[in-house]
């Protein structure tokens, strides 16, 4: 008797249904490997696709593609590695001088002692006497500065980790840079969806990485200059480190930079300087919100087609499931799964 055909067929589909499962188990060992770094992972595709139409157009030119990743690189380590030292060292030292500042402010004769002492008679009915706040303020001020030896040692404890997730996150974004095309390439022959609609996908998550990136980067960074000029302007203590502060506070969600520059704005009404105080605050309500969030972010984030409720629900459901890097996961995984969604129900009525 010949072989029978039937159960060769059966036995070549249980091969290729193993096979499958095989592959499943594969790709799932990888991403379980893979998880605690998932961030670093991501945040170091997202450089890639900020960065890769300048690399494009400079690896055409020279022909020399794994040098100019390279250079893109070492570039961008240093570019974040300073960011951070700086950042860092700005924190720590002008913190202190700021307390000290404001326990200058709170002595006998300073801004914000008179205007406290103005307090006294509305808190004596509350039981706290401007004498008992004074005080309370300065151990509050001096408590601050006296930690900043503390925060020092945390930053420093982190340091080795964040190391390692910037080292993963230049890795990728060399890999991605030197091999995306291969790589969209090997995924659509993985995924089970129409290869048509897998790069579509891909596509989205490539054009919402690279528009959330730059968005919240380049924004954040010209809040902070436009803030630290304006707290320059009106004679704020330490302005480098509040337009500091400024920039890192336009991650938060809603209220975001104004959790700076509002109370900025009222330490300067405090000490009795109330023009230099509506300086303040209307330059930074003209370029902090409304020249940054409507002229500056949209031309580089662009229209994203996503209703406002589901913009809120990426930004603080990332913020809750990821943390801070939520602030960045968070709307380029909805972007992501609202492009599925329409490719979906253009299926369906197709």
């Amino acid at each position: 008797m010949g072989p029978d055909p039937q159960k060769d067929d059966d036995r070549e589909v249980k091969e290729q249904r193993a096979l499958g499962w095989l592959a499943v188990v594969a790709a799932g060992v990888i991403v379980w490997l893979a998880r605690p770094f998932a961030i670093s992972l991501l945040l170091g595709a997202l450089l890639a696709f900020t960065i890769e139409p300048v690399y494009e157009r400079q690896a055409r030119r020279s022909r020399r593609p794994i040098l100019w990743a390279v250079l893109f690189v070492i570039a961008t380590g240093a570019v974040v590695l300073a960011a951070a030292a700086g950042f860092v060292t700005l924190f720590v030292t002008r913190i202190a001088d700021f307390a000290n500042d404001f326990r200058e402010a709170l002595a006998p004769g300073g801004g914000l002692a008179t205007s406290l002492s103005a307090a006294t008679t509305w808190l004596g009915l509350h039981g706290i006497t401007g004498g008992s706040l004074m005080s309370r303020l300065e151990a509050a001020a001096g408590e601050i500065a006296s930690k900043s030896a503390v925060i020092t040692a945390a930053i420093a404890g982190g340091t080795l980790r964040a190391l390692l997730g910037l080292f993963f996150a230049l890795l990728t974004m060399f890999v991605v840079l030197r091999y995306r095309t291969q790589m969209t390439t090997a995924i659509v022959e993985f995924s089970p969806l129409d290869p048509m609609h897998t790069r579509a996908v891909l596509s989205e998550f490539q054009r919402a990485g690279r528009a959330t990136l730059a968005g919240t980067v380049v924004t954040g960074l010209a809040q902070g200059v436009f803030a630290g000029v304006g707290f320059w302007i009106s004679g704020l203590p330490q302005p480098a480190f509040f337009g500091a502060a400024t920039a890192l506070a336009s991650l938060v969600p809603g209220v975001g930079t104004m959790l700076v520059w509002v109370p900025a704005g009222l330490f300067l009404v405090a000490t009795g300087h109330p023009g230099r105080a509506i300086v303040e605050m209307i330059w930074c309500a003209v370029t902090v919100i409304v020249l940054s969030d409507y002229v500056i972010r949209p031309r580089l984030v662009g229209d994203e087609n996503m209703p406002a409720l589901l913009v809120f629900v990426a930004l603080f459901g990332g913020l809750e499931v990821f943390g801070l890097a939520g602030l960045i996961m968070g709307p380029v995984l909805m972007a992501v799964a609202l492009a599925t969604l329409r490719l979906y129900v253009r299926e369906r009525r197709a």
